[in-house]
């Protein structure tokens, strides 16, 4: 009675425990709290603090290099590479060292009765003691195991060289972000203490517009043109203010700055941006063998041949081979200590069936493979195409931005010379000053706009970011290297480019 009473307790103890392991369990709020705070710290941890301004290699240096999205692909490249080592030693044989202790209550043994009379002929004995060690080493090696592991370690292979294609996208994506906010957030370092100037300027003359029309000082129509041509000033320059500072966060989100970090941007020369004058179907070949997404496509294939590989692999006989050292302690054996050899083959017959299957899997994969690289191949050469006409039609609309520039500043020189106390000069010198204002935006927007085409371009055709290591470069270094990668790559792949044709960016 006493044995069931604690089978029962037990039972239920047991039964308790496992009702309280299947209940949810979720986080707590000081849990919450630390892990927050654990992020936070992680997001920002190692990076090299802003001692100056940032010129536009360096944006680009501490975005590749403290960038999170571009560090988790850095990390899947590490653990492909990881992930190959391990598969690698998988085409070794299997050596298996064995120790342990048998024993029983009661001896091992047994009788033997004739055949043909059925009587016996041997009294109860045994030849196995009750309690022994047992120990081995054996060493086995399966042409089968070495042919799958061999096809394994293969698609491990094109898996590191996968990853570091998608390390290459990342880069590319990352410096065409840079490109597109680093120039627009330069001229939002221009422009917004002019903008913020001229706004409350345009406030007062907006002011002084509607007590010169309920005084009568103004004729009632021209006070409202004055006021309706003000306002529209004020709300045009308004909306390219929340663009300018919009510009400046996206950018300090880029390079991963911490929140109210003062970000500072060096006002350098714009570089030229020069007209494409390389014949399209180069761009189109080096876009083919460059571009991450194609290659990456490319290795995807081998990796699905390797897969059929192994399904055919499989269907062949196998091959082991197998050596040994034993050893018992069992004192009625002879020897307690034996080496042993082995040889098998064995094929299963039934799985050879699979092989025509097989063989029209292995065509039809390799035509989709094929046929989802041929597509992607075509909307790249489309990227080219349109990136270059992009490009060209950007830099015709810098052009012009920088005409209408040359106008209203003309126009504002007039109207600083014509100007006088009155109040009607005044607000026509406020409307010329908006105008050559929204006509700088317009300029410093367009260039952004333009080298964002460039970038497109670049991005386009696949060329290279960076050198290979990171990691070991301070952000100075980097953004060295970083330069004289990215000037390398256009001289070799641009090299028909005249400088001669180049947009004068300080026009």
């Amino acid at each position: 009675m006493k044995p069931l009473c604690i089978i029962i307790t037990s039972s239920l103890l047991l039964s308790a425990c496992a009702t309280s392991f299947d209940e949810p369990q979720p986080y707590t709020k000081e849990q919450h709290i630390q892990r927050i705070a654990a992020d936070r710290a992680a997001m920002y941890r190692g990076q090299e603090p802003v001692t100056g301004p940032i010129t536009f290699y360096e944006a680009v240096a501490r975005a590749l290099k403290y960038n999170l999205d571009y560090r988790l692909k850095l990390m899947e490249s590490a653990l492909a590479s990881d992930l190959q080592d391990v598969s690698a030693h998988e085409m070794l044989p299997r050596l298996v060292a064995s120790a342990g202790y048998a024993g029983r209550n009661n001896d091992s043994g047994g009788t033997s009765i004739g055949i043909e009379d059925r009587q016996e002929s041997l009294r109860a004995s045994t030849s196995q003691e009750r309690y022994r060690q047992l120990a081995g080493l054996n060493l086995t090696w399966s042409l089968l195991d070495f042919g799958v592991a061999y096809y394994r370690n293969q698609q491990k292979l094109d898996q590191i060289l996968m990853a570091e294609e998608r390390r290459r996208r990342v880069a590319q994506n990352v410096l065409q972000d840079v490109r597109n906010a680093y120039w627009r957030a330069l001229g939002a370092q221009r422009l917004l203490p002019e903008v913020n100037a001229l706004l409350l300027r345009t406030d007062k003359a907006l002011i002084a517009a509607r007590t010169a029309e309920e005084r009568g000082i103004m004729n009632k129509q021209q006070a409202l043109a004055y006021q309706r041509a003000l306002l529209d000033s004020l709300s045009l320059l308004t909306a390219r203010r929340e663009d300018l500072e919009f510009a400046r966060a996206e950018l300090s989100a880029l390079m991963s700055l911490p929140p109210h970090s003062e970000l500072v941007l060096e006002d350098m020369q714009e570089p030229s941006l020069f007209p494409v004058t390389v014949d399209i179907a180069l761009l189109e070949e080096i876009s083919l063998r460059n571009r991450p997404e194609v290659m990456e496509e490319w290795y995807r294939k081998r990796i699905n041949q390797n897969d059929l590989e192994i399904a055919k692999a499989e269907l062949w006989p196998n091959i082991a081979v197998s050596a040994g050292f034993e050893y018992d302690s069992n004192k009625y054996l002879y020897n307690q200590a034996w080496s042993s050899t082995g040889l098998e083959i064995s094929l299963n017959l039934l799985r050879l069936t699979q092989l025509p299957a097989l063989q029209r899997a292995e065509v039809s994969q390799a035509a989709t493979d094929d046929a989802r690289r041929i597509a992607l191949s075509m909307a790249v050469l489309t990227q080219v195409r349109v990136g270059t006409l992009r490009y060209e039609l950007a830099r015709d609309d810098l052009e012009f931005a920088e005409e209408s520039l040359r106008v209203d500043r003309e126009l504002l020189r007039y109207a600083h010379a014509e100007s006088s106390s009155t109040l009607g000069s005044e607000l026509e010198v406020i409307r010329a000053e908006g105008r050559f204002l929204l006509s700088r935006y317009q300029r410093e927007a367009s260039y952004s706009r333009a080298q964002a085409a460039w970038g497109r371009l670049y991005n386009s055709i696949g060329l290279e970011v960076l050198p290979e290591q990171i990691d070991n470069y301070d952000i100075k270094t980097l953004a060295s290297a970083i330069e004289e990668t990215l000037r390398t790559q256009e001289l070799e792949n641009f090299s028909h480019i005249k400088a001669e044709h180049s947009v004068d960016a300080n026009s």
